[in-house]
């Protein structure tokens, strides 16, 4: 209860301020419907003109005006101009007005007022309703009080917090979460549908107006610069675009929930089951699922706090596919190393995450759902997934995989045996993207510390976008050449082709192979992590030989694939103890 009234207080000012802005619109509509029968009058100006107010970020600017007319043999005297009382800078509206009020006192003009006959004090020069007032106030109500009412909404629909200190959630923590209550999961697509529309209309009612402030600043000023801000209505109709394909894609396959087998998913043990699909079986379809093991963090302070996510682990395979009561039948079965993080049910600061997505280019509207399920240190097995279904999924991935080190891997034949060359620009997506991020860090320290003076903040930023753009150049300019020559391991690290590095490992020395993440890239909620493979001795030295392959199953591949090539083979436990036992003469070997 007290989150609960914590959140409500955070809640209601925005609400607040959608509500103040909802019966300010009201208000004017209102005023100006009913001013439609109100008399018109000349009226002789007595002053006019407009004042301007500066604040700490932008002026603001009112027209005033003091006029007085007769209506039924009664003199009176009214000062309102326009519908919206105060002062504001959308457009040019209150400098435009004044400036003519200005000129029409000046000259003794007459102008002309609308009376309400009811009520003949009440008097107003403009009685048009301005519409691009009217919308900027919309974005208030929209996005403001949209915020404070869903979060109002959110809070106190939310099921009440548990306790985790009761025993039923220290033996399933996973219990706390009113997501994980069973073996069955929906996706997040529906709350990502709705996000997406919620972003979208959020994006194009700030941007609404713009289009109407540029067309000014064009046509009355020739400032051409100015039409950099149609970008922002041009990503809205991105925006929009993105929604509507959210939303096909919901239609299209509706919830499509995930049945865990066994349910939590096993760190230790398999994480598998089945998701069935509304769509029409096709045997030529082919389904990805990547498992990911993702922490979930809050990085920066004040302002620029932001919620980041960092992949630790993933696997990708393709799922079996069968008909189902539904039309289409998945069944797909993980497995999970050891010294991974659980599941955290409550999500709070920071936090462990498992996420599951399922991807299928189609004809169409393409299948991508995410689901975040728990995995926890159970150790357990799958008990209804048959293993001959399991395998034969695993192996239309290894051929997947096979192909793919394929392209990775350039295999040469040269006169001392094989050699396996990494070239350079196999990174050239992720290098030239940090490059570019680089030089726009770097650029903005040299404009902080030459065009401002402030060398501190300038050398922070020119320092960490130096750096990036560096170690970009490097991945990007880098190969790797690994051969075997007279019964050693050979790898030579080359930059634009210059060797930098060389070591080498004899082959009966090799005990091994172990693979690290290198790499990690992110777009959206998509995550990808970039392996590299190294060969292990007895001693426990190393030496690189094989980079940049996609996901814990295509760094097998390249193992197979290595260990084919040079003719290695990893030392088991039982292998390590034979040869411990002959040396010390041991007579119970074998």
């Amino acid at each position: 209860m007290k989150g609960k009234i914590v959140v409500t207080l955070f809640a209601l000012p925005f609400f607040a301020v959608g509500v103040w802005m909802l019966w300010s619109i009201s208000n004017t509509l209102f005023d100006a419907w009913r001013m439609q029968d109100w008399a018109a009058v000349e009226a002789s100006l007595i002053r006019g003109g407009y004042e301007s107010n500066s604040g700490s970020d932008s002026d603001t600017y009112e027209a005033y005006a003091e006029y007085s007319y007769s209506y039924g043999g009664e003199r009176y005297v009214g000062d309102r101009v326009s519908l919206s009382r105060g002062g504001d800078n959308i457009g040019g509206y209150q400098q435009e007005t004044g400036r003519r009020l200005q000129s029409k006192a000046a000259s003794g003009s007459k102008i002309l007022v609308y009376v309400d006959p009811g009520a003949p004090h009440d008097s107003i020069i403009d009685r048009r309703v301005r519409w691009g007032l009217i919308g900027f106030k919309s974005i208030f109500v929209c996005v403001f009080g949209g915020f404070g009412l869903g979060l109002l909404i959110f809070v106190w629909r939310a099921a009440p917090e548990k306790d985790a200190s009761r025993s039923e959630y220290k033996n399933s923590p996973w219990l706390l979460n009113e997501n994980w209550q069973t073996a069955t999961i929906r996706s997040s697509s529906k709350t990502a549908m709705w996000g997406a529309w919620a972003f979208a209309a959020f994006w194009n009612l700030i941007s609404a107006a713009l289009p109407f402030l540029v067309y000014e600043e064009v046509t009355r000023k020739e400032n051409y610069l100015a039409l950099i801000g149609l970008l922002f209505p041009l990503v809205g109709l991105g925006l929009l675009v993105w929604a509507i394909r959210r939303t096909l894609e919901w239609r299209r396959f509706g919830a499509a929930p995930v049945t865990l087998d066994p349910f939590p998913g096993s760190i230790g043990g398999h994480v598998g089951g089945t998701i069935d699909l509304n769509m029409p079986f096709d045997p030529a379809t082919r389904f990805q699922l990547t498992l990911n093991n993702l922490h979930s963090y809050v990085s920066g302070s004040g302002k620029s706090r932001s919620r980041k996510e960092d992949a630790i682990w993933q696997d990708t395979l393709v799922a079996h596919a069968e008909p189902g009561a539904s039309g289409t039948r998945l069944l797909f079965r993980f497995d999970v190393p050891e010294g991974l993080d659980a599941s955290d049910a409550e999500q709070g600061g920071s936090y462990h995450v498992w996420r599951l997505n399922l991807n299928a280019e189609l004809n169409g509207t393409d299948l991508d759902r995410d689901y975040d399920i728990p995995v926890y240190k159970t150790a357990m097995q799958s008990r209804h997934l048959s293993d001959r279904t399991v395998q034969k999924a695993r192996a239309v991935q290894s051929v997947i995989d096979d192909a793919s080190v394929g392209e990775i891997i350039r295999i040469r034949q040269h006169a001392s045996g094989r050699q396996l060359v990494y070239p350079m620009g196999r990174h050239a997506g992720p290098s030239l993207g940090g490059v570019l991020v680089g030089a726009i860090f770097a650029a903005a320290g040299w404009y902080f510390a030459v065009e401002e003076g402030n060398r501190i903040f300038g050398g922070i930023f020119g320092g960490v976008g130096t750096l990036i753009g560096v170690f970009c150049l490097y991945l990007l300019l880098n190969s790797l050449e690994v051969s075997k020559q007279a019964g050693n391991i050979i790898a030579v690290r080359r930059l634009l082709g210059i060797p930098v590095s060389r070591k080498q490992m004899h082959q009966n020395s090799f005990e091994r192979f172990e693979k690290k993440s290198t790499l990690k890239t992110q777009s959206g909620g998509k995550h990808i992590i970039y392996y590299s493979v190294s060969a292990i001795d007895r001693q426990g030295n190393e030496i690189v030989v094989g980079e940049g392959f996609r996901g814990e199953s295509e760094a097998k591949a390249a193992m197979r694939l290595i260990a084919k090539e040079f003719g290695l083979r990893e030392v088991s436990n039982r292998d390590l103890s034979h040869d411990l036992d002959a040396v010390s003469g041991n007579p119970l070997a074998d």
